[in-house]
């Protein structure tokens, strides 16, 4: 900061002269408040001797700013001292850019001899040595533009200062371009640098980062004052896009765009010619794995459907799906793994990520872990099978299909039930037709008048005729319970599971039409109510 304070003590020399009333009082009143500031500044150190300086710098923006107004409201009396104004300011520039063009140099020269715990503080006064003289030049354009309204042009110093503005975008570009290899290449180092070679690595990733913010800031203040000067900042701006990655006003420029979109398109034309060949055969290579495990798949699902369709493993439709599924999944995820390794892509990432997604994972859908948990314990203890039905999760019907989240059950009036493992094996299951040969549990009753030995032989008759009715086991005939209002006969034929309702209700049809035609009558719940007259009695 004391490059600012030596810039302001020159610029406070500017007002010398006794200017007319309101110039005079504008510009005296700067002048002594930048005196008074300097010599305040003389006596303070550390910070506050850096706050007195951006007082002083703020002051000769004030005074520029005043300049400026006063150009632009110039009458023919003030004219003459405001050439002469504006003409000390250009000389006062181009000495105080001489002076910092040196202390620059200096100060690069300090910083490639340092050590690097100075380098830190070394980098930041060159920065801002290097930041101060880009605002010198544009000020000095600007003291030219004034000579200009004034109506003194001096074209041979303007077409100066814009060939050292083009030399500045030059050497600023070629800066910026060999930071940004030297922070990408630091950045790499350190990712794969031992613990020891961490902390040196660390303060040059520093610098190098702190150098390529200096250069954009640089280049982006030099693209500005370039643009005023009508020089084409085309590729410039360009690289400070490509480098940043920011959208500025600037990228909108026509010439900036076509020039974006001509660089792509000839870094991707000649990445196509340089890496067509290799890139076809790694796609030929990845694709000719893709169809050979393919077929594998193919063939370890057939082999897996034949072993698992084996009698002797007597295994359930639900876990015959899940092994024929699962062989033929693993065999692709293999060839899957082996086609992107040979187009050189590193699995390690691929994986940690996929362990980390499943615990991830894990948490967010724990119902549908505990239902796949459900899925699998019925897989493996096989209470029932695709086509049973029974009666589970607070549901009955046909199982119609299983999966190892959820069982779909479709009931007898062919609605359809997708129904959580998790429900079904947390409460009791019913399997209904497991078993090959069922009981059929009928009951009837006579009238207490009615003689039990015909009633028997009746049942024993129809029971007998029916052709569904399995002879071993054996029926069960019996008098069951002598109800209030009937005698009541157990009837209980051996069927096969799928004869069952015919059984059932070939029987009760055939019970109504033997015993009417037997006489034999079918009680039904009757109450006998008497009735007791009393005689009238006297009063």
């Amino acid at each position: 900061m004391r490059i600012v304070m030596i810039v302001l003590l020159l610029m406070s020399s500017l007002v010398m002269a006794q200017p007319s009333d309101e110039l005079s009082q504008k510009l005296s009143n700067l002048e002594q408040e930048i005196a008074t500031l300097y010599q305040e500044s003389l006596t303070k150190t550390g910070s506050a001797r850096n706050v007195i300086d951006m007082q002083l710098l703020n002051k000769n923006n004030q005074l520029r700013a005043v300049l400026k107004d006063l150009i632009d409201s110039r009458t023919d009396e003030t004219t003459p001292l405001l050439t002469k104004y504006v003409k000390q300011q250009a000389s006062f520039i181009s000495r105080a850019s001489k002076f910092l063009g040196e202390k620059i140099t200096a100060e690069e020269k300090k910083l490639d001899e340092a050590g690097q715990e100075e380098k830190l503080m070394v980098q930041k006064r060159l920065d801002e040595a290097r930041r101060f003289y880009t605002e010198m030049l544009g000020q000095q354009w600007v003291n030219y533009k004034w000579l200009e309204t004034l109506g003194i042009p001096d074209p041979k110093r303007q077409a100066e200062l814009i060939k050292d503005i083009e030399h500045r975008l030059e050497f600023m570009s070629a800066s910026l371009t060999f930071d940004s290899q030297q922070e990408k290449m630091l950045s790499k180092q350190l990712k794969a640098a031992s613990e020891a070679e961490k902390p040196s690595l660390q303060i040059l990733h520093l610098l190098a980062q702190r150098n390529l913010a200096s250069d954009i800031d640089n280049l982006n203040f030099l693209v500005e004052l370039a643009n005023k000067m009508d020089i084409d900042t085309t590729a410039y701006t360009q690289q400070i896009f490509q480098t940043t990655g920011n959208l500025t006003d600037d990228i909108l420029n026509p010439k900036v765009l076509i020039a974006l979109l001509s660089t792509w398109a000839g870094n991707v034309g000649q990445w196509l010619l340089d890496n067509t060949p290799q890139v076809l055969f790694k796609v030929f290579v990845f694709g000719l794995i893709i169809f050979i495990f393919n077929i594998l798949k193919n063939l370890s699902r057939k082999m897996v459907a034949r072993a698992v369709a084996s009698p002797n493993l007597r295994m359930s439709k639900l876990m015959q799906d899940f092994f024929i599924s699962m062989s033929g999944k693993g065999v692709f995820i293999i060839g899957l793994m082996i086609a992107l390794s040979q187009i050189g892509l590193d699995l390690t990432p691929i994986l940690t990520g996929f362990g980390v997604a499943g615990i991830i994972i894990g948490f967010a859908l724990q119902d549908t872990l505990s239902n796949f948990a459900s899925g699998m314990m019925l897989l493996i203890y096989r209470p029932f099978d695709v086509g049973d039905f029974v009666e589970a999760g607070s549901v009955s019907g046909k199982v119609s299909h299983m999966s190892l989240v959820s069982t779909t059950i479709k009931t007898f009036d062919n609605q359809i039930l997708i129904v959580p493992n998790s429900k079904i094996w947390g409460d009791t299951i019913k399997n209904v037709t497991h078993e090959r040969v069922r009981r059929v549990d009928m009951v009837f009753g006579i009238g207490y008048s009615d003689s039990v030995e015909h009633a028997e032989r009746v049942l024993n008759e129809i029971v007998d005729a029916h052709p569904a009715v399995l002879r071993s086991p054996e029926k069960t005939i019996k008098l069951h319970t002598l109800n209030t209002s009937s005698v009541d006969f157990i009837v209980r034929p051996w069927v096969k599971t799928d004869d069952y309702w015919d059984v059932y209700w070939d029987i009760t049809r055939e019970v109504k039409l033997r015993f009417d035609k037997e006489g034999i009558s079918i009680p039904f719940p009757q109450q006998d109510v008497h009735l007791h007259m009393v005689k009238n009695q006297p009063e």
